[in-house]
């Protein structure tokens, strides 16, 4: 008797390939997307680091050769040069950081576009808006970068400005027939200033008002001492408040410490601060004293709102610059030289427009700082949906 034979199951190979392919294929999608991430975002990197401190060291050449016979006259040591530049970088580099992310934008996309490394990206199922996401990370790294710049900026700019005898008397030891506008819309007069002894001569003080609630002041003195901590303490004098145009207030004094007079005597020796010494927080409270004594603040608020809107440019400008970029090939280096430079004039001219048009109070201050960035961010939009993914 002969056995039945029972053929073994034969799988279908349609089948069986299908199911084992679908879980490889995705694995190795993953690993192309992340040793692809790690080559877009270094390729960046690499593009805008050299490009946020080629600006700037470009511009200390040009600095250090148009004021150099300034700077010997001076008699300031080579350290103290060398680190006044350093000092200065922070306030260069967040100039130019949405300018240095665009050409690490334009550079990279435009490097890999034609080298076709693009085009084989897509081929395996990654596409363009998935390709460019390391160069956003990229961008808020500037962002946040730039943030932080702002911020320190100011305090880098004073050192700087001590480093270059900048903002002090020649003798360093007194100042005649001057004046001094502080914060809060306060202006002082003296006709002497004496740093060694902290004394002022005939010390004026005037601060504008605008009504009952906050009027204007007018103090003056026969003189003045600093008192470390305290303020100045003003000597036989007469204050005079006015509430309105006519009415005034007299009152005479023997003598009256001004708590909010707290400059030191050595600070007298240089002007106010400018709105680019000031950081985002002291800027306001600059603003709202301002407000207050009635003085037009629409450029200032311009000012404040720029240290905001300049970084957050960075992430924007690489929805423009990345769509432009895949048309490097065409005319290579050369080509995203020319479009990264023209698309940089561009923004720094609606900087200036920017500034103009929302300090003469045409729109709000806080919109038309963002201005730059609303263009940019429409035509990009625009630019990146037309792409071939």
């Amino acid at each position: 008797m002969s056995a039945a034979v029972h053929p073994a199951p034969v799988r279908t190979p349609a089948v069986g390939s299908t199911a084992a392919a679908r879980p490889v294929g995705a694995k190795r999608r993953m690993r192309l997307g992340s040793a692809l991430d790690r080559y877009v975002f270094v390729e960046f990197m690499k593009v805008f680091t050299v490009t946020a401190l080629g600006f700037p060291l470009l511009l200390f050449v040009i600095d250090l050769v148009d004021n150099l016979n300034k700077y010997l006259g001076r008699k300031i040591p080579r350290a103290d040069l060398l680190l006044s530049y350093v000092y200065w970088l922070p306030e260069q580099m967040f100039l130019v950081l949405p300018a240095a992310v665009l050409f690490a934008t334009v550079f990279t996309v435009g490097a890999v576009t034609r080298h076709s490394e693009i085009t084989a990206a897509k081929a395996s199922g990654i596409s363009f808006y998935r390709f460019i996401l390391p160069i956003v990370w990229g961008a808020m790294i500037a962002t946040c970068v730039g943030m932080a710049l702002g911020e320190l900026s100011p305090d880098a700019n004073a050192v700087r400005m001590r480093l270059l005898k900048e903002r002090e008397d020649p003798m360093g030891v007194a100042r005649a027939n001057f004046a001094y506008a502080a914060e809060g819309g306060r202006v002082y007069q003296a006709q002497l200033l004496l740093v060694d002894s902290g004394q002022l001569v005939k010390p004026q003080l005037e601060r504008k008002g605008n009504g009952a609630e906050y009027p204007g002041v007018l103090a003056a003195a026969n003189d003045a001492r600093y008192r470390a901590g305290q303020g100045w303490m003003l000597r036989k004098g007469a204050i005079h408040l006015m509430p309105g145009d006519t009415v005034v207030h007299a009152f005479q004094f023997d003598s009256v410490l001004d708590r909010r007079m707290n400059e030191r005597p050595r600070d007298l020796l240089s002007s106010a601060k400018a709105p680019a010494d000031m950081d985002f927080r002291e800027l306001g409270a600059f603003i709202q004293a301002m407000e207050r004594s009635g003085v037009d603040v629409g450029k200032l608020r311009v000012e404040r709102m720029l240290k905001i809107a300049i970084p957050v440019t960075c992430v924007i400008i690489l929805l423009f610059g990345a769509p432009l970029a895949t048309s490097t090939q065409r005319g290579g280096t050369a080509y995203g030289v020319g479009l990264s430079l023209g698309t940089t004039i561009i923004f720094l001219v609606l900087i200036q427009l920017t500034r103009a048009i929302g300090g003469k109070g045409l729109i709000q201050p806080e919109l038309a700082a963002w201005i730059p960035s609303a263009l940019f961010g429409v035509v990009g939009g625009i630019l990146l949906l037309r792409v071939k993914t």
